[in-house]
């Protein structure tokens, strides 16, 4: 008897771990049923891929949806849209929401708001002052991604700045912990710096090289004396691409598309307020430097940060306008277009957000085209020239950095678990996610 298919997708370039092939794949109960020859008439739905990449589903892991505490801004439905416009399958989200997520009560209040979320999903458990002994359990909860750690304040309350403090944490639990590394006590003592210029060119003059590097610096040598695997989020300077090189032993590193793509001073003379990130979008040479990380494989993965505020709250006057961007539905198309300018290769993006993301967080079933995985699929029009446009943004917040830039390469279809969620910019009419399982977790 022949072999059936709920979904086929034919005649596209299919980025398999043998390599790039002219192939076809089928999908059956949402999962990778075959990959080759697949009969005509044998699929309930075809997608014809013919001039088209067939990535593994692009996996986010790092985005902040705002939810709860913060919906005028960004929201767990919004988010997703954004993420499966863009080409995203899956996203990380962050615990620093009102309430924080710094307990099983929390998680499981942000699982059900999930429900009506585009793309498959995790959440962080973050670290507070009062919360390192539970960290451990709270850590194995199903749909539970890992523990994050603020180490310099950012959005929200969650800090954890002292070198016991930081101990403790690591002491609880096994799992890779995920850091912003910047020096609390060096932002303090410099925050003067922001207050007199008062313009958002001197946000990376106040949260300076060193206030990345000190932190950084220090909670590896933390985490070497504790046996926990760590990840440095948004790294950004050359300095610690160096340093970092030299800590593969015990830490894995992200870079992000805004610090690949912009640079001072120029971004904040042009967008001011709207540059601001922490840590910092720097110079030319730390630029130069993060993408030296990325060819020479220091980078293991990158994420968006995804990190809306509204208009308003960006047009304050600095350092009262706050920090962040959005940034999942732009992730895909800036990267495809560094790849066709020469920067890095399709293989090393795909290892960047598909097979990168799965090795850290060791997530199963997801961040490869293999039989018996997840049926996520990230399709793209290498030659399409697009320009990124505020208005098509389905982030709440309605704006972006890079409205009007020309790039080449674009996402045309996003599927999750062989279910299309968007196609020609056209999404899905209802949610298709589901919480992303890990080989660490109950589920």
């Amino acid at each position: 008897m022949a072999e059936t298919y709920d979904l086929a997708i034919r005649g596209g370039r299919v980025v398999t771990p043998s390599g790039p092939a002219e192939t076809s794949v089928g999908v059956r109960d949402g999962r990778i049923a075959a990959i080759g020859d697949i009969p005509a008439a044998s699929a309930g739905e075809e997608i014809e891929a013919a001039g088209l990449t067939v990535l593994p589903g692009a996996i986010d892991t790092q985005v902040h949806f705002r939810e709860p505490g913060a919906e005028h801004k960004e929201d767990l439905a919004h988010g997703s849209r954004a993420a499966v416009a863009g080409g995203v399958t899956a996203v990380f989200e962050m615990p620093n929401t009102n309430p924080p997520t710094v307990d099983a009560a929390a998680l499981a209040d942000k699982l059900e708001r999930a429900g009506g979320m585009w793309c498959d999903h995790a959440f962080f458990a973050g670290a507070d002052r009062d919360n390192h002994a539970a960290l451990a359990e709270l850590e194995l909860l199903p749909g539970c991604c890992g523990v994050k750690v603020f180490m310099g304040s950012s959005t929200g309350g969650l800090l954890v700045d002292e070198d016991g403090a930081l101990a403790s944490v690591l002491a609880s639990g096994r799992r890779r912990v995920a850091i912003h590394a910047e020096d609390e006590p060096r932002l303090v003592e410099r925050r003067r710096l922001a207050d007199e210029e008062g313009h958002a060119r001197a946000h990376p003059v106040w949260r300076d090289v060193d206030s990345a590097l000190l932190a950084t610096r220090r909670v590896v040598g933390l985490a070497r004396e504790a046996n926990r695997p760590i990840h440095v989020l948004h790294v950004t300077t050359a300095e610690e691409i160096a340093f970092l090189g030299s800590a593969k032993d015990i830490a894995t590193v992200e870079c992000l598309p805004q610090h690949l793509t912009l640079e001072a001073p120029d971004c904040y003379e042009r967008l001011g307020g709207y540059a601001q990130v922490n840590p910092p979008i720097r110079d030319a040479r730390h630029r130069a430097g993060l993408w030296a990380g990325v060819v020479q494989g220091v980078v293991d993965v990158l994420g968006s940060d995804h990190a809306p505020h509204t208009r308003e709250e960006k047009e304050r006057r600095y350092p009262a306008s706050p920090s962040g961007m959005p940034g999942v539905q732009t992730l895909l198309p800036l990267m495809l277009n560094h790849v066709a300018e020469g920067r890095l290769t399709l293989e090393r993006l795909v290892d960047l957000l598909c097979y990168g993301p799965q090795r850290i967080y060791n997530i199963r079933g997801k961040g490869r085209i293999a039989v018996g995985y997840d049926a996520d699929f990230t399709l793209v029009d290498l030659a399409a020239r697009r320009a990124i446009g505020a208005a098509d943004q389905h982030a709440k917040c309605g704006w972006t950095p890079f409205d009007g830039m020309e790039t080449t390469g674009w996402p045309v279809a996003t599927v999750v678990r062989g279910r299309v969620a968007m196609r020609d910019g056209e999404l899905a009419a209802e949610p298709l996610g589901a919480p992303v399982r890990f080989w660490d977790t109950a589920a």
